[in-house]
């Protein structure tokens, strides 16, 4: 596969009435990227698919933090290992930060700053 066929292949992991997903929608759609959005309540993530992400962001950054789903774990999330939080988000896709950016098959950022998609997706953002 090129490296043209890869940069076309966008997923954005979220939900619909996430707030921060509907700014990167409206930043994806006024900078012309094609995307394919993923809806996580609809279609949750597999136990290997977060798994690589974790790799590739760290799961630190992935968490939710300000959702009920986190406010309802134990104290003890504090001191979990990543494994850990692999496990707790392959079972509740709720405390996946929002929205995530896959692109070719590689997560490549979570949460929602123009300035960063922008950086990321390169010469996509035109």
């Amino acid at each position: 596969m090129s490296i043209e066929n890869c940069s076309m292949s966008l997923q954005v992991y979220g939900i619909p009435n996430c707030g921060t997903c509907k700014k990167a929608f409206q930043w994806l759609s006024a900078h012309n990227v094609a995307y394919e959005f993923i809806d996580t309540k609809e279609n949750s993530p597999t136990r290997s698919m977060i798994q690589s992400w974790v790799q590739e962001l760290g799961a630190k950054p992935m968490r939710n933090t300000s959702g009920q789903s986190y406010r309802s774990l134990g104290e003890e999330k504090q001191t979990w290992t990543d494994e850990q939080w692999i496990e707790a988000f392959a079972q509740d896709a709720m405390l996946l930060k929002r929205p995530l950016f896959v692109k070719a098959g590689k997560a490549i950022a979570v949460g929602f700053k123009d300035g960063t998609i922008a950086q990321l997706l390169g010469n996509e953002a035109g």
